[in-house]
């Protein structure tokens, strides 16, 4: 069984602004002290991934990227997207590239910028996983173990049983409050975690049944995989392609699914506020980053990139400094930090994007 990782890293990161810019989205900073998010999305692939590894990304972050990586993943297995086209395009890239280069194999596909506290747990799921994709010919998810009633996340329910793997009943999109609580104590939800697994040939059968004007895109570009018209077709079809999520253009209108519940210590690290997923707390509640000096401060995060910060008799703040732009965010705003660029854009600023 050939396993191949592609690893989808091509967002913008704009709730996390202003620490995640264009050239340098969130994927390629270090927000837990130990590594770029990307490299450590990379790290807990290699062991399951035996096959190689691939990234999607977006052709504006290739610079930022190629200094990131260090060359732990080839150049050529690096694949620059001209222009963003959701996650049907970007797995579908992956899957006729590997496809026409490398035969058919099973791809386990994560994000690059969700947290993982529990490694050998994750390796375990994955494995799992990409065994049943490859014995039922089947897609297959992850699925996260809810925690707390989450609104922000999509759910999955899945078969009453005892087994590892279960099969999918249904996607539901982000609920409100009282049905979060509710999927919480019933015990047959899980969280969708983004990750994805099945063949190559699989995923490209099931665009060709449910998108299948993507699907004549993406053949086009198989064509030409391989050749010296490759990148001229690339820049040619991929702003055709019709922009839509995998989850709502497959997964949602497919049946024989299976999901994997797992317990990962995981995060999707989508707004500032979860920098407290991954950082360490001090007495007061407060994550802090840089030089800074917090009197009769609580629950705040301080990030800095240049001078000190000083605060005194704060709570549920999102301070961050960098060398050309301040944010002050209460904590409960922080979904709303995308807004803040939205605006800025909107007035021409996009030396602060």
């Amino acid at each position: 069984m050939k396993v191949f990782g592609v690893v989808m890293a091509g967002g913008s990161g704009t709730r996390f602004w202003p620490l995640s810019r264009k050239f340098r989205p969130k994927q390629l900073l270090n927000l837990t002290g130990k590594d770029a998010m990307i490299n450590e999305a990379v790290a807990r692939l290699k062991p399951v991934a035996k096959d190689g590894i691939y990234i999607v990304s977006s052709k504006s972050q290739r610079e930022g990227l190629l200094s990131v990586l260090k060359g732990c993943v080839p150049e050529e297995h690096i694949l620059l997207e001209p222009v963003a086209r959701n996650t049907a395009a970007c797995i579908g890239y992956a899957a006729v590239k590997i496809l026409k280069e490398e035969g058919d194999g099973v791809l386990v596909v994560i994000p690059s910028d969700s947290y993982i506290k529990n490694t050998e747990a994750f390796m375990r799921a994955l494995s799992l996983a990409a065994e049943t994709a490859e014995e039922k010919d089947a897609i297959v998810t992850i699925g996260i173990k809810p925690t707390f009633p989450a609104t922000g996340y999509g759910y999955i329910r899945f078969e009453e049983g005892e087994e590892p793997v279960r099969r999918v009943l249904q996607f539901v999109e982000k609920p409100d409050l009282p049905h979060a609580q509710a999927y919480l104590e019933s015990g047959q939800f899980v969280w969708n975690s983004g990750m994805f697994i099945w063949k190559a040939s699989l995923i490209l059968k099931k665009i060709e049944k449910y998108l299948p004007e993507l699907y004549q895109y993406l053949m086009r570009l198989k064509d030409a995989v391989g050749t010296e018209r490759e990148y001229e077709v690339l820049e040619s079809v991929y702003p055709e392609m019709p922009s839509i999520s995998v989850d709502y253009g497959v997964l949602e209108k497919s049946d024989g699914i299976y999901v994997v519940p797992a317990d990962l210590g995981w995060s999707d690290v989508g707004s500032l506020d979860m920098l407290e997923a991954v950082r360490t707390t001090d007495a007061d509640g407060n994550i802090t980053v840089g030089e800074t000096y917090p009197l009769d401060t609580h629950h705040t995060i301080i990030y800095t990139g240049g001078k000190p910060v000083c605060t005194v008799g704060v709570d549920d703040l999102i301070i961050v400094d960098m060398p050309d732009v301040l944010l002050v965010c209460s904590k409960e705003h922080a979904q709303d930090v995308k807004k803040i660029v939205d605006e800025l854009r909107a007035k021409g600023k996009e030396e602060l994007l």
